[in-house]
């Protein structure tokens, strides 16, 4: 009875452990588990460093506390410290980077870069000192070589000489030893004494990697037109009835009588009974239980129709079509197909920080979107001068001058087509070319001849001069050149006209020995002998009556800001100090001509002066001061934030009390739409003047500014060295607007200077009308302590010196300036006119049109401040539906708080749908929002509008178990799916993520839950970040084809190489988190190239080493310039003359290293499923069977299963071959496939010149099903007759399928034209002679403008070559070579070298029924695998299933003690109950 029992019970327990079916998928890092304690200090350090060590001070110990608490309880201890820098909203955000350990790899890139050290044994702590290792902190003296510091590197506050040794802390924050080692730095670095840098390092990291999410995980349904399940691991088919049942419900492929989903048994039981039209409402029928549903649970119901789930335009500006779908939040695009959780996370982080600084400064509600979406103008690369002044002289003129009077001057002819490169002649100044220059200068001669070069050439070039020469009365052209040479100018161009003056200047420069500079006797010659009977004295002397506007060029040339002479302006822009170069000069402004050709075929402007349309456009300001022009801008931040030291600005000091206006006291304040703030010590002459220069620009009348002044004294205050400073400040305290400004501009004179140095009182200086008992008064009791919370402020927040001087312009923060650098009037004029077109005259617009406070120049200040100081992106849409009854959700936010504006327009049936519903759901949890979502359906359906499964892994804060402890992580989970379609798990992650599967016994490609107990379990592992890059060679501009770099750390510098593609230069490397140094590898591409450049990097364009950090899961993409060394100017990489010697020693495999060349038999084959990975190792098997040469085979690693990883190793040893894995990413530029299979299939086409290293002289692709008669040498061997690849043609001799050929019709016949149609199962490259044609680079770009079609490419390998055939040739192989049942008759069999199971359209017979009955052999050699397999016993003792071996046990034995309680207490009752 008991044994009975207990078998019950244990039946129990098997039906409902195998009831449950389904598919659960988890990605996990390679690195192990990274403090939650370091990261959060990682989120709190992206708000700025003035946070980060205010917190490592709040958390120094914090570690202590975690011995004592539950994981659950340190956490929320953690949090809690954090908020005490962080606004509420910020928290939610740190929940949910924390749960998407978003800042992980930024942590471990510390750990890596402590692990290159190499870090000291048995210390959990250790400094760096200057290359010295110590655990201790009395010996950090040792000082060498100065240590290489990163970007990200956390820096403590303090001195910053470049004479002061460096000590770098590597320890993790919260810990006694890091607190032991930070106190003893930071009062060290404070006082001036060291560098202190902190690097995040954990001596004993746990050893179990960290678990990811912000992911998408895919169960796809798979055509079962082929049958491709491995029969050894199912049960046999015909034991199940299952499919018997459900074939009558099978319809366009999908199994509907298991498919449970309300929406699917809709559309079936409409398409059963013929009505396929009922699919064309599909879409519309989930809109609409969408929106019938309550608010609270439609995001829920979309995600599980969209996930479960396998007319009009919205708006002709939007472009979106029904079906199409979007996102925007607070007005910003989010390309779904570009962005993922992480950069999602980014940009609502720094949404947060305008919501929250606007509503701090009390806009709310609507108030705020418009805010947002108010178009603040993105800063200007390159700003032109305005050339309309009367100092520029103008040689020609394109639209007047006789010399182009043939020319058109129609607009028209700017859309003409032209030859590329053709400068076209057209009878208009659409290009001018305005040169300063001082005469007498040496440098200005090459100028002028080039300048006559364009004349004389015809060039459509309006070409001006200004002269800057002596502008004193009582110099003659006698004693000065530049004197003479601009009177004989204007002689010349007087008595007969500019160009006979143009054209003796050459013609004197001429003249001029190499190396000598104007003089006046080369004048003086030239004038006697060219004109004598003038008189010489009358032009040149001091009676001259050829002086006129000498002195404009130079007063033009000083107002304009320009630097030093010559300089040249393009349509006004000036060319930099580089381009001035005479040698360069020519070439870039030919590309400026050619480059502003196509802005003018882009503008849209008729009638119009083609010169004042040019001086009209934003970039033309009336003078070039770099500091106010410069993209490099810093912003005050008036928004009080926790823990922000910019809270002095609040607290200690109110700057707007300090202003100085020139507008008296009316019943309505003025609106000032600028803010100006003088920071200086008026005390001292460079600072009195720069506010004085500051206020004439105010008293302007065209001025919109107000101007305030914070004093910035060089020493310490005191009532001595302040009384200027604090007779100002009396005077606004106490006198009206206008008597404070007479006043201020009176003790600015330095007369007044002079009185107040001998003793004159302050207030004997008074001006009449002021209230002079008023001002003495607060005069003279007036403290010093204001003074000093300014100069605090100054050295605190503005982060400047004692007496330096600068600007500040609403919250622009501009300097500081050196001592002789001046800041006048006019620049004060040009700042202005900057800051209101960038932004502030739209915000003073808004301000006023909305009322929203008393104070409005002060709100405009602020807003303009917070706007401006957000990175510019996109124009931000203003989404308006019409008619948004019966197709827009609506989802309130919390009233009176910060919200974020999510705009969503989705088909609910579209993958768009899976990946948006749950992230929205996620973001509702973490931030506050206002939802509106627009069911923007497809009217006509043909086909089932969603053929996978589909979650996206993502949670909105860390999870815990009942027991406080922290959950593994989160997964994709799948259930109640049904059981009868076959899948295929695909993962679908960010696109610098290279994912393999780890862990699984079952086929992930070939999913059938029917023939699976229990739940499918795939470990997947993030098992590098993609380094991507372009390199260019510097002197052609071309990629370096065949280029290689490697990456690596000092201790180990080849870890990953890599090959420059042409198709823009493209190359990627593989790395985790970490500091890499990138090299020209060793051999030929060092001994030809060096880098000369590079952007993107994280080390200066001069050092070194080019350093690459990779601390994030963002993609990173470099640009590297090279350049060939002087003495390899004729070498080529890829030639045969320079291939001989040397490399194969020079590139080989990071594996290979440098050994000789060997014959070897390279053999390349991919496959996917555990079914194609069965016939894999039988093909391997006959090739080994049929050769003597060593062979290596190389597979496509993306797409194996872990089982067949696992057991290759042993194959290997067992047969004696050499194998390799290689993958490389599909290229973000490149068109993407998103199906498994043609992806697959592009990798074996499209990277063939990458893919492998450039040792390899030729590749042998074989097909996984195929199997090999005779030795591959033979194919290697062949002469390809200067063909890139050989292909075997398809066999025309099995007469009944001349139905399928389908490449003897239509489109394929006419491109062929009698060439053949060659398969992919079996082809030979020689790489040598593909990369040298750049059949790769050809290949590639057939295929991105092939592929956009979706009819086209059908068969993606085999097409695209055939496709190609007329321009990288293919060379026919022997019939013999491979012989395919389906396509060859059978006399051919007997000769056939290769034998292919081709899937045959008309049996669709499957896979191993075929090769069973086609191939003799193949179940000899399917037998001794199996055998050794087996020998081997790999599978059971990997330790995956030995885990799942104890956990089983482990449910047993806790079974069995359940059983025993349960069997005493019946026993008890049947003992004693009555």
């Amino acid at each position: 009875m008991k044994i009975l029992w207990l078998l019950l019970i244990l039946t129990q327990f098997h039906h409902a452990h195998s009831a449950s079916k389904g598919v659960t998928a988890s990605l996990k890092a390679k690195w192990p588990q990274t403090p939650l304690l370091l990261e959060t200090s990682e989120f709190i350090c992206e708000s700025g460093e003035e946070k980060f060590w205010p917190f490592v001070d709040t958390v120094r110990e914090l570690a202590v506390y975690k011995h004592g608490e539950s994981v659950r309880s340190y956490y929320n201890l953690i949090v809690k410290k954090a908020g005490q820098f962080l606004t509420d909203l910020q928290v939610s955000l740190l929940k949910l980077s924390l749960s998407l350990r978003a800042y992980s790899p930024t942590v471990h890139t510390f750990l890596q870069i402590a692990s290159d050290e190499p870090p000291p044994e048995a210390c959990s702590a250790f400094v760096s000192v200057h290359g010295q290792l110590t655990c201790s902190t009395k010996d950090m003296k040792k000082l060498l070589k100065t240590p290489y510091l990163y970007k990200n590197d956390h820096k403590y506050p303090g001195a910053n000489g470049t004479d002061l040794p460096v000590v770098i802390l590597y320890a993790k924050i919260g810990t006694k030893k890091f607190n032991t080692f930070h106190k003893v730095l930071s009062e060290r670095a404070e006082e001036g004494k060291l560098i202190y840098v902190l690097r995040h390092y954990v001596a004993e990291p746990k050893k179990q990697n960290i678990l990811l999410s912000g992911y998408g995980v895919e169960l796809a349904i798979k055509s079962t037109e082929y049958k491709a399940v491995d029969d050894t691991q199912v049960k046999d088919s015909k034991s199940s009835t299952t499919d018997e049942e459900d074939d009558t419900d099978e319809v366009q492929g999908f199994l509907f009588g298991k498919l449970k989903h309300p929406l699917w048994l809709i559309a079936f039981s409409k398409v059963r009974s013929g009505m396929f039209s009922a699919l064309t409402d599909l879409s519309f029928q989930a809109a609409a239980r969408i929106m019938s549903v309550p608010k609270f649970d439609s995001l829920k119901l979309m995600r599980d129709l969209s996930q479960n789930f396998p007319s009009r335009r919205l708006s002709e500006s939007m472009g979106i079509h029904p079906g199409d779908s979007s996102l925007f939040i607070n007005g910003i695009h989010i390309d779904l197909d570009l962005h993922n959780a992480f950069s999602i996370l980014d940009i609502i982080r720094g949404e947060a920080k305008l919501l929250e600084g606007l509503h701090n400064l009390g806009i709310r509600g609507t108030s705020m979107s418009k805010f947002l979406r108010m178009p603040v103008t993105t800063v200007e690369e390159s700003y032109a001068l305005d050339i309309r002044h009367s100092a520029i002289m103008w040689i020609n003129d394109i639209e007047s001058d006789s010399t182009y009077r043939t020319w058109p001057s129609s607009l028209q002819e700017l859309l003409r087509a032209t030859f590329p490169g053709v400068i076209r002649q057209i009878r208009r100044n659409f290009f001018n070319l305005v040169l300063f220059f001082d005469p007498a200068q040496e440098e200005s001669i090459e100028l002028v001849k080039l300048a006559e070069l364009f004349y004389k050439h015809k060039i459509p070039l309006r070409i001006g001069f200004v002269f800057v020469v002596n502008t004193e009365d009582k110099v003659n052209g006698f004693e000065d050149a530049g004197v003479a040479f601009f009177r004989l100018w204007n002689y010349i161009a007087e008595e007969y006209d500019v160009t006979q003056a143009f054209l003796s200047m050459v013609t004197m420069y001429n003249r001029v020995d190499v190396g000598d500079s104007l003089s006046v006797e080369t004048v003086t010659a030239y004038l006697k002998k060219k004109f004598p009977k003038a008189n010489t004295a009358k032009i040149l002397g001091v009676e001259s009556s050829y002086d006129d506007k000498r002195k404009a060029g130079a007063v033009f040339y000083r107002k304009s800001g320009l630097g030093a002479l010559p300089v040249a302006l393009f349509n006004g822009i000036p060319l930099s100090s580089e381009e001035m170069d005479p040698d360069e000069l020519e070439t870039i402004l030919l590309q400026r001509i050619m480059d502003t050709t196509n802005f003018f075929q882009r503008a849209v402007f008729m009638g119009l002066d083609v010169v004042d349309f040019l001086m009209e456009q934003s970039n033309v300001v009336p003078r070039i001061n770099p500091v106010i022009l410069s993209p490099e801008r810093r912003y005050l931040d008036f928004t009080a934030s926790p823990g922000n030291n910019e809270d002095i600005l609040h607290t200690l000091y109110k700057p707007e009390a300090l202003l100085i206006s020139n507008c008296f006291p009316a019943e309505e304040e003025m609106v000032y739409g600028v803010t100006i703030w003088i920071i200086a010590d008026i005390e001292q002459a460079p600072g009195r003047q720069m506010l004085l220069n500051a206020l004439k620009h105010m008293k302007s009348s065209s001025s919109n500014s107000r101007v305030g002044v914070i004093n910035n004294p060089g020493g310490t205050p005191s009532e001595d060295n302040s009384s200027l400073y604090k007779a100002i400040w009396a005077s606004f305290l106490t006198q009206t607007s206008k008597n404070t400004l007479d006043f201020t501009l009176k003790l600015l004179k330095e007369d007044t200077v002079q009185l107040i140095t001998h003793d004159t009182k302050i207030k004997d200086l008074l001006l009449q009308g002021m209230d002079q008992d008023a001002f003495e008064k607060k005069f003279n009791t007036l403290e010093v302590d204001f003074l000093r919370s300014q100069q605090r402020f100054c050295q605190e927040v503005l982060k400047l010196k004692a007496g330096q001087r600068a600007v500040v312009s609403n919250g622009r923060i501009l300097g500081p300036f050196t001592e002789d650098e001046e800041f006048s009037a006019d620049d004060f004029h040009l700042l202005e006119k900057i800051t209101l077109s960038t932004s502030a005259e739209k915000i003073k617009a808004k301000v006023k049109q909305m009322n929203l406070a008393p104070k409005n120049s002060d709100l405009i200040m602020k807003v303009d401040a917070l706007l401006s100081a957000a990175p510019k992106g996109e124009a931000r849409k203003d989404i308006k539906f019409v008619k948004d009854k019966h197709s827009v959700l609506h989802l309130a936010a919390r009233e009176d708080e910060v919200f974020y504006d999510v705009v969503a327009i989705v088909d609910p049936l579209t993958r768009d749908a899976q990946k948006l519903a749950p992230l929205l759901s996620v973001l509702g949890q973490v931030v506050n929002m206002r939802v509106q979502v627009f069911m923007n359906c497809r009217a006509k359906l043909s086909e089932m509008p969603l053929k996978s499964f589909y979650r996206f892994v993502m949670e909105a804060e860390v999870s815990f178990l009942g027991n406080d402890t922290m959950s593994t992580g989160p997964v994709a989970r799948f259930t109640e799916i049904p059981e009868s379609p076959l899948l295929t798990l695909n993962m679908i992650t960010p696109e610098s993520w290279m994912v393999e599967a780890v862990r699984s016994p079952h086929d992930l490609d070939n999913i059938h839950l029917q023939e699976v107990s229990g739940v499918v379990n795939a470990e997947y592992e993030l098992e590098y970040l993609l380094l991507e890059g372009h390199c260019f060679d510097m002197s052609s501009g071309q990629p370096p084809r065949g280029l290689q770099f490697t990456l690596g750390m000092k201790q180990d510098p080849l870890m990953q190489d890599t090959i420059v593609m042409a198709n823009l230069g493209y190359f990627q490397l593989k790395a985790n988190p970490g500091a890499w140094i990138l090299r020209l590898r060793k051999g030929r591409s060092e001994d030809i190239y060096q880098i000369q450049a590079h952007d993107g990097t994280d080390s200066p364009a001069d050092a070194e080493d080019v350093i690459v950090v990779l601390n994030s899961f963002h993609s990173k993409i470099i640009k590297v310039r090279v350049q060939k060394k002087p003495d390899k100017l004729n070498e080529d990489l890829l030639s045969e003359a320079t291939e001989s010697k040397g490399l194969w020693d020079s590139i080989t495999s990071v594996e290979e290293g440098d050994k000789k060349k060997e014959d070897v038999l390279n053999i390349f084959s991919v496959a996917s499923g555990h079914l194609y990975e069965r016939f894999l190792r039988i093909m391997m098997l006959s090739v080994l069977r049929h050769t003597k040469t060593p062979v290596k085979f190389w597979f496509l690693k993306n797409y194996l299963s872990p089982s067949f990883k696992e057991t290759i190793p042993h194959m290997a040893e067992a047969y004696g071959f050499q194998y390799e894995l290689v993958q490389y990413k599909w290229p973000r530029w490149l068109h993407q496939q998103t199906e498994k299979q043609r992806i697959i299939w592009g990798h074996k086409i499209l990277f063939l010149d990458v893919l492998f290293p450039l040792a390899v002289d030729k590749i042998i692709f074989v097909d996984a099903d195929q199997i090999v008669r005779a030795d591959l040498k033979e194919l290697r061997e062949l002469d390809l007759e200067g063909a890139p690849y050989g292909y075997t043609p398809f066999c025309d001799s099995r007469r009944e399928m001349e139905g399928y050929r389908f490449w003897k019709t239509g489109y394929w016949a006419s491109h062929l034209a009698h060439r053949k149609y060659h398969i992919s199962a079996l082809y030979v490259v020689d790489l040598k002679k593909f990369r040298k044609i750049a059949a790769g680079d050809r290949l590639r770009g057939q295929y991105q403008a092939l592929s956009q079609d979706p009819n086209s490419l059908s068969n993606l390998d085999q097409d695209l070559p055939n496709n190609m055939i007329h321009q990288v040739a293919i060379k026919s192989l022997p019939q013999e070579w491979l012989w395919c049942e389906t396509w060859c008759d059978d006399s051919s069999k007997p000769t056939a070298k290769t034998i292919d199971l081709c899937n045959n359209p008309k049996t669709k017979e499957p896979k191993l029924s075929a090769a069973v009955r086609i191939v003799p052999e193949w179940t000899s050699y399917d037998s001794e695998i199996k055998q050794l397999l087996k020998r081997e016993k790999v599978v059971l003792l990997h330790p995956y299933y030995v885990a799942h071996l104890f956990a089983l046990l482990h449910l047993f034995v806790i079974l069995l003690i359940s059983v025993q309680i349960q069997l005493l207490k019946a026993f008890h009752c049947m003992l004693y109950c009555v």
